[in-house]
């Protein structure tokens, strides 16, 4: 990591405001990043505010996101709370946050990645799940990564924070669920469920990682923010995340993601699904971990590989993603 040595005069003239959704797990991180800032720069807690928000992802919860405006659902209010001046940083789950954002925010550090794999709650693996079971979820990967495994099984929507999905399970309507584990960890929930090995069940593209957004501008935010961002997980996140704009995924494409270090390289493993899991491709890329061509190099073969059940989802490189 990156601490600079502590430098007594960098005092604030009033407190910094983080800005946070309002959900316990939103809430746990934003914790863990003012812990993480007070602790670089030697400032007492009351130097960051936290600011939470509803998002609108959190408002509606009776529909999928790919059917009410995606992942723009958990950044739009803190976008502009941060363009009009109201906070001066914010802290996103990473997986959430749309992979063309506004060019004047910024992505200015990325905590330390935590656990990538998913958990799934309900049965003690993929193959131990009962036959024509009622998977909750309503991730398109988590979908099609299921029904490619078990197309047995039958997806019933699922959303909510994980209290409300634990709650849901409980009350039958579904069998099992998935969660990520990072987020369980973080809310203190680590008896939960049977974690998946992720080289099996490939993870969410960013799952594990809290991201710090500034605006560009702000060079002042931007510099104590260096202080607490992790070059190794800054680095394969911003691999994942050119790997999606290379593949103009959208929230409707279902992709999985798993990046390993290997020496001062990364190496990038990414499946295409079609959303009913029958059809799969899936390619693996090692570079340099500044190289940033070779992401896009990777959707480009992903790409040429996937069959029209596939490549329907994906828009190449000239395509917004949601």
């Amino acid at each position: 990591m990156n601490n600079p040595s502590h430098n007594p005069s960098q005092t604030l003239d009033r407190p910094l405001r983080l800005g946070t959704r309002r959900s316990p797990l939103a809430m746990a991180q934003a914790e863990e990043t003012r812990a993480r800032l007070c602790a670089a720069h030697g400032w007492p807690e009351d130097a960051v505010e936290l600011c939470p928000q509803v998002a609108s992802g959190d408002r509606i919860q009776d529909r999928p996101l790919a059917e009410i405006g995606g992942k723009a659902l958990w950044t739009k209010e803190l976008d502009a709370a941060l363009l009009h001046g109201e906070i001066d940083f914010a802290v996103h789950s990473m997986k959430d946050v749309e992979t063309v954002r506004p060019e004047a925010i910024i992505i200015a550090a990325v905590l330390p990645r935590a656990d990538v794999r998913d958990v799934l709650v309900g049965a003690a693996s993929v193959a131990a799940i009962a036959q024509g079971a009622r998977v909750g979820t309503s991730a398109p990967r988590r979908a099609a990564q299921m029904l490619h495994a078990r197309p047995d099984v039958e997806i019933v929507s699922f959303r909510g924070n994980v209290a409300t999905r634990l709650a849901k399970l409980q009350a039958g309507e579904a069998d099992v669920t998935l969660l990520a584990a990072a987020g369980l960890q973080r809310l203190g929930e680590t008896g939960v469920g049977h974690v998946l090995p992720a080289e099996e069940w490939l993870p969410a593209p960013a799952q594990g990682a809290i991201g710090i957004e500034c605006l560009a501008a702000r060079q002042d935010v931007r510099a104590l923010l260096g202080a607490i961002d992790h070059a190794p997980t800054h680095a394969a996140i911003r691999a994942e995340r050119a790997l999606l704009a290379g593949l103009g995924g959208t929230c409707h494409s279902p992709i999985a993601v798993l990046t390993t270090s290997a020496g001062d390289d990364l190496v990038l493993r990414a499946a295409l699904f079609s959303p009913d899991g029958a059809l799969r491709v899936e390619d693996t890329a090692r570079f340099a971990a500044d190289d940033a061509q070779a992401p896009l190099v990777l959707a480009q073969r992903l790409l040429a590989q996937a069959p029209e059940g596939i490549a329907a989802f994906f828009h190449g490189d000239d395509s917004p993603a949601h």
